[in-house]
C-alpha cells in the first residue's frame, strides 16, 4: 500500500483519537485532578506504545518494498536472459549490437556482435526494409514469429513450431466430401447384355475401390452411376498432386473393353458443416458436368474453384427430348412475360447475333414483343456486314435497341435471355442482370466459375458446336406456324459456320441437322460468305502475325504481335486458327495488343490439349479446343512468359512434351 495511504489510514485516526482523549482528560482534571493525572499517565503510555508500533510497521513496510523491488528486478533480468524468447538489437547498418542468451543460441556463433543479422536469418533484412510488422520465418528447421520494433531497432523471436504443427494437423484433418459420377453410364450401357454390363460395372468398381483403399477414402456407391466419397484435407492434397489420376485410370480401363466411360467428381472442402459440404459437392459436380465432364471441380467456402482433368473431347449426350422440353419451358416463360429482351456478350460475334435473332423469333411466334440489345460501337468487321444487311431490312432492324433503351423498356415482368455467354462480366449491359429477376441462359461454352445468379432456366450444352445450333433446335419445337425470313435463317447459319470453321471443328450430326433446317427455311450460304469476306490489309496484318510464330514445345506454337501495334480480337483468333492448320501443330497461341489496351491471347487445339484449362489459369475461358483470355497491365513479353509458365504447369506430371 502506498505511504500516503498508510499515513492517512494509520496516522491520522490515531492522532485525532489522541487529541480527543487529551481534551476529555483535561476536562476530567478540572473537576478531579487526581483522576486527571492518572488519565494523562495512561495516555502517555498508550502514545508511547502506539508510536513504537507505528515505527515497527514503517520499518517492516520499507523492508517489504525493498524486497519486492529486488524480486521484480531479478524476475525482469531472468525474463530477459533466461525465458525462451529471442531478443535482438541491431544498428542502422543491420549489424547485431546485442542478443539475449536464447537468441545467441539460435545464431550458433560465439562472436556474433557486429555481424549482420543475416547470421540469424537471411529473411530478416528484406522484411525489415518492407512494411511488415511481424512475420513467421524459419531458423534451424524451426518456425519463429518475429515481431519488428523498427523505431527501437529491436526484434523479438517467439518459437511457434508446435503451434503451426497443430494448426497444420487441424487443417489436414478437415472433412472433405466428394460426389463421383459416371458421366455417360446410361448411354454406354444402354443396349448391352447383362453380362457385359456387369463386367463394366465390376471393372469400374474395382478401379475406384483400389483408388479409395490406396488413399484412405471412404467410398459408397449410392446408385448405378453415383458414388459418395469422404476423406480429409491431407488426402485431397495428395490427390491434387497427382492431378486425380483416377480419371485416366477409369477411362483407360474401360477403353480396353471398347467402352468410353468417364468420371466427373465434385469435391467440397473448407468447412466442418456437413450439410454445407453436401451442397457444395453437388454444386461442384454440376459445374464439372456443365463443363463437359471427365474432370474434377473442387469448391471451398472461400477462394476460387480448382479444376483437374477435362483433357478429352466431351461425348455428346444431349438428346432431342431435352431440346423439346427446354423449348416448351422457354415458350411458357415468354408467355408469362410482358416482353423479351435478348442480350449477348461484349464485342458480339456471328454466333451471338445469330442466336439473339433466333430467340427474337421465339418471342414473336409466341405473341410477345422482343428486342435485341446491341452496342453498335462494339462490333467487328464480319458482324458489321451482317448488321448492314439487317439495317436494310426494317422489319428486323427495328427490334435492335441500345443498352440504355433496354433499361428504359424493361419492367419487373420482362424476361431477359442471355445468349452465347454465362458470365455476368461479359454481357453487353450488366445492369440489366441486376434489374431483372427472370433470366434465361443459353450457351454452348463450358461452364466457368463465374455464372449468372439464379437464372429461371439454363440451357448449356458444351457438346454443341454453337449457341446458334442450340437456338435452331429450340425453334424446331416452336409452334408450326413459325415462318423465318431468309435473313434470320442466314444469321443463324452464319453463327454455326463461324464457330465450326465451316463445319471442320466441333461438328456432330446435330450440327448438320440444324444447318439443314436453316437451309430449308431459306438460309443463303452465298450471303454468309459475303459476311465473312475480309480486306487485303487485314489479310496482310494477319500474315505478319503468323510469320512471328515459333515452336515452344512439341506440337505447340506461339506467335506474338508487335508491341507498337493493336489488333482486332477477330484477327488474333483467325491467326490462331490458321496456325492450327499447319503440319505438326497440336495447339496454337497468338498474343497481341488489343484495341481496348489489353493483351489478348487466342488459343486453339485439335483436342489433345485442353486450351480452356490453360486460358482459365490466366483468368480466361472457352472450350477444350477454342479459348481466349485478356490480360491487363502487362507487356506482350510478360504475357508470353506467363503463358509459357502455365503451359509448363499443364504438362507437368504425365503429358508428353
Amino acid at each position: 500500500m502506498p505511504k500516503f495511504l498508510l499515513k492517512r489510514w494509520h496516522g491520522y485516526p490515531v492522532i485525532a483519537l489522541f487529541v480527543l482523549s487529551v481534551l476529555l482528560v483535561s476536562i476530567l482534571t478540572y473537576y478531579q485532578w487526581a483522576a486527571g493525572l492518572a488519565g494523562f499517565a495512561a495516555l502517555g503510555i498508550i502514545f508511547y506504545f502506539n508510536m513504537k508500533a507505528e515505527a515497527a510497521f514503517q520499518e517492516e513496510l520499507g523492508d517489504y518494498i525493498s524486497t519486492l523491488s529486488y524480486r521484480i528486478k531479478k524476475v525482469g533480468e531472468e525474463a530477459l536472459m533466461e525465458m525462451p524468447i529471442g531478443i535482438l538489437l541491431y544498428d542502422e547498418n543491420y549489424k547485431i549490437e546485442w542478443a539475449n542468451p536464447y537468441m545467441a543460441a539460435l545464431i550458433e556463433e560465439e562472436s556474433y556482435i557486429g555481424h549482420s543479422i543475416n547470421h540469424a536469418s537471411e529473411e530478416l533484412i528484406p522484411l525489415i526494409k518492407g512494411e511488415a510488422k511481424e512475420e513467421i520465418i524459419s531458423i534451424n528447421t524451426r518456425k519463429y514469429h518475429v515481431s519488428f520494433k523498427k523505431d527501437e531497432r529491436l526484434l523479438y523471436f517467439f518459437d511457434v513450431t508446435e503451434q503451426l504443427e497443430i494448426e497444420r494437423l487441424y487443417d489436414e484433418e478437415q472433412t472433405v466430401m466428394g460426389i463421383i459420377f459416371l458421366d455417360n453410364y446410361e448411354e454406354v450401357t444402354q443396349g448391352l447384355d447383362d453380362q457385359f454390363r456387369s463386367n463394366i460395372n465390376s471393372k469400374v468398381t474395382k478401379v475406384l475401390n483400389g483408388w479409395a483403399n490406396q488413399h484412405g477414402i471412404y467410398l459408397k456407391r449410392t446408385s448405378a452411376e453415383r458414388f459418395l466419397a469422404v476423406f480429409n484435407q491431407r488426402t485431397l492434397n495428395e490427390l491434387e498432386k497427382n492431378k486425380f489420376s483416377v480419371l485416366d485410370e477409369v477411362r483407360e480401363s474401360t477403353a480396353k473393353e471398347n467402352v468410353a466411360l468417364t468420371l466427373s467428381i465434385g469435391v467440397a472442402a473448407g468447412t466442418n458443416n456437413l450439410p454445407e459440404l453436401g451442397q457444395l459437392s453437388q454444386s461442384s459436380l454440376d459445374l464439372a458436368l456443365g463443363r463437359g465432364g471427365d474432370q474434377v471441380a473442387i469448391k471451398q467456402t472461400t477462394g476460387k474453384v480448382r479444376f483437374y482433368g477435362g483433357k478429352t473431347n466431351p461425348v455428346e449426350k444431349r438428346t432431342r427430348v431435352r431440346a423439346r422440353v427446354i423449348s416448351h419451358a422457354l415458350s411458357e416463360l415468354v408467355a408469362d412475360s410482358d416482353k423479351v429482351i435478348i442480350m449477348g456478350h461484349k464485342n458480339p460475334d456471328m454466333d451471338a447475333i445469330g442466336s439473339a435473332i433466333g430467340i427474337l423469333k421465339v418471342a414473336q411466334v409466341n405473341g410477345k414483343e422482343g428486342y435485341v440489345v446491341l452496342d453498335q460501337a462494339d462490333l467487328d468487321t464480319g458482324v458489321l456486314r451482317l448488321m448492314e444487311e439487317i439495317k436494310e431490312t426494317e422489319s428486323v432492324w427495328k427490334y435492335f435497341i441500345s443498352p440504355e433503351e433496354a433499361l428504359e423498356l424493361s419492367s419487373p415482368e420482362t424476361l431477359l435471355v442471355v445468349v452465347d455467354t454465362h458470365k455476368p462480366s461479359m454481357v453487353i449491359e450488366e445492369r440489366l442482370l441486376n434489374k431483372l429477376d427472370h433470366v434465361v441462359v443459353i450457351d454452348h461454352h463450358r461452364r466457368g466459375e463465374e455464372f449468372i445468379a439464379d437464372p429461371v432456366l439454363v440451357y448449356m450444352e458444351p457438346y454443341a458446336s454453337s449457341t446458334a445450333e442450340l437456338v435452331t433446335e429450340l425453334l424446331e419445337y416452336q409452334p408450326k406456324r413459325l415462318k423465318m425470313r431468309m435473313l434470320e435463317a442466314t444469321a443463324l447459319l452464319a453463327g454455326i459456320i463461324v464457330d465450326t470453321k465451316s463445319f471442320t471443328l466441333r461438328t456432330g450430326s446435330r450440327t448438320f441437322d440444324a444447318a439443314s433446317y436453316l437451309r430449308a427455311h431459306g438460309a443463303d450460304t452465298i450471303l454468309v460468305q459475303r459476311f465473312l469476306k475480309e480486306d487485303l490489309e487485314t489479310y496482310n496484318r494477319r500474315s505478319k502475325l503468323i510469320e512471328s510464330a515459333e515452336m515452344y514445345k512439341k506440337g505447340i506454337v506461339v506467335a506474338t504481335g508487335p508491341s507498337d501495334e493493336a489488333y482486332n480480337q477477330v484477327v488474333i483468333a483467325q491467326a490462331a486458327d490458321i496456325l492450327l492448320a499447319m503440319n505438326n501443330v497440336s495447339a496454337s497461341f497468338v498474343i497481341c495488343n488489343r484495341l481496348d489496351g489489353k493483351i489478348g491471347i487466342s488459343a486453339r487445339s485439335l483436342g489433345d490439349i485442353n486450351v480452356q484449362m490453360i486460358m482459365e489459369k490466366l483468368e480466361g475461358g472457352g472450350h477444350l479446343t477454342n479459348a481466349a483470355c485478356q490480360i491487363e497491365h502487362a507487356t506482350i513479353e510478360e504475357a508470353k512468359s506467363r503463358l509459357q509458365a502455365v503451359i509448363d504447369e499443364y504438362f507437368e506430371g504425365g503429358e508428353e512434351e
